[in-house]
């Protein structure tokens, strides 16, 4: 697993955004910091805001990180990573829903660091496609859109893909979203039902898919790019297929339909053994889901799926989805020839369960 979070002491007193890189860097820009020296302990850097000393890191490891400098917390928080193309940007932890199997349970408060996630995507590196979640990142739209719209304008080699619920937006945001910029943006809107009983019950929130389907209906008006996103758990399984009949008869106009298996982590670590379907067993709904979809234009694509899990016919649809800092193989996927085309297991799923699931390819 790739530490996203380091230990490390600043000489500023306030949080602030950075790029790191080694001395033999060349000329370091105003928003730079130059490494002066490491040991085995870790590594310095030097720039405008002072001297920043980073534990258990070296200087090549971090050569064109963005990173944002907390001193209170002696923390270092590597937000965009050189070189990889799984950044992610975390603008609040707060949401107005209880998923059942939430992977990020969410929490009361938010700290606003729009402006510090700003000035880091405006130091990404060229054509870049960064990750924007949450909680919840349309509880503070106005703060978010402005953020996009800014950074597009002065960065248009960049792009976004924002995850939402998709239940804040309104008629009075289409002409705003229909607007050139957004074609850099596409929205990951999770659906798990279509029908409001089945799908609320799952985000624990009444009234939410009457909410989503507005919000779609807002989508669709502005010309957004939409990925709709399905989480596998054990009561939405054999409701797959009516999803799919209603996805293509109501949505077509999504660039991705995603099925996405269980996350071993946040409220489904403990509730595993009543969310998890083993899709190896019963893969007869996601079958009939993935081909009617297929058959309606709509593209099915399965996240989280490792490849050798999927029957034949599927298993070009399963991605390599999940991102490098969190992605692992177990033991028994060692001699695996697919392996580079696999996703793999996030890192806190259990090892016992990954081997049993496993047969290498």
């Amino acid at each position: 697993m790739i530490p996203l979070s380091l230990r490390g002491l600043a000489e500023a007193k306030a949080p602030y955004v950075v790029r790191l890189r080694t001395a033999a860097c060349g000329e370091p820009g105003p928003d730079d910091a130059r490494s002066v020296g490491q040991d085995d302990e870790g590594v310095a850097f030097s720039g405008s805001n002072g001297l920043l000393a980073i534990d258990g890191a070296s200087a090549a490891m971090l050569d064109g990180d963005v990173v944002l400098v907390d001193p209170r917390r002696q923390r270092v928080e590597r937000l965009l990573r050189a070189g990889s193309q799984h950044n992610t940007l975390v603008v609040t932890e707060r949401c107005d829903q209880l998923c059942v199997m939430c992977s990020q349970p969410p929490k009361k408060t938010h700290v606003d660091r729009f402006a510090l996630l700003e000035k880091a995507c405006l130091l990404a590196a060229p054509d870049l496609l960064i990750g924007i979640s949450g909680g919840e990142p349309t509880l503070f739209k106005e703060e978010l859109l402005g953020m996009v719209e800014r950074v597009i304008s002065a960065r248009p080699d960049l792009s976004f893909h924002i995850l939402s619920n998709g239940q804040h937006f309104t008629e009075q945001d289409i002409p705003r979203l229909a607007a050139p910029v957004y074609r850099r943006v596409s929205w990951g809107i999770p659906i798990y039902a279509a029908t409001a009983g089945l799908h609320d019950a799952i985000v624990a929130k009444d009234g939410a898919f009457v909410a989503l389907q507005n919000g779609l209906a807002v989508l669709i008006m502005a010309g957004a790019r939409v990925e709709l996103r399905t989480v596998l758990v054990k009561d939405n399984l054999n409701a797959l297929p009516e999803l799919a009949r209603f996805v293509a008869a109501r949505l077509q106009f999504v660039e991705a339909w995603s099925l996405m298996q269980l996350e071993h982590v946040g409220f489904a670590k403990g509730r595993w053994a009543n969310l998890f379907a083993d899709h190896r067993e019963a893969f007869a709904p996601l079958a009939e889901a993935i081909d009617y979809a297929t058959l309606h234009g709509v593209r099915a694509q399965l996240f989280n799926f490792p490849r050798c899990t999927v029957p034949a016919a599927y298993r070009r649809l399963a991605r390599a989805s999940i991102s490098d800092w969190k992605r692992k193989f177990p033991d028994r996927c060692a001699p695996c020839r697919e392996q580079v085309e696999c996703g793999g297991f996030f890192a806190w799923h259990p090892d016992d369960h990954a081997n049993q699931m496993v047969q290498p390819l």
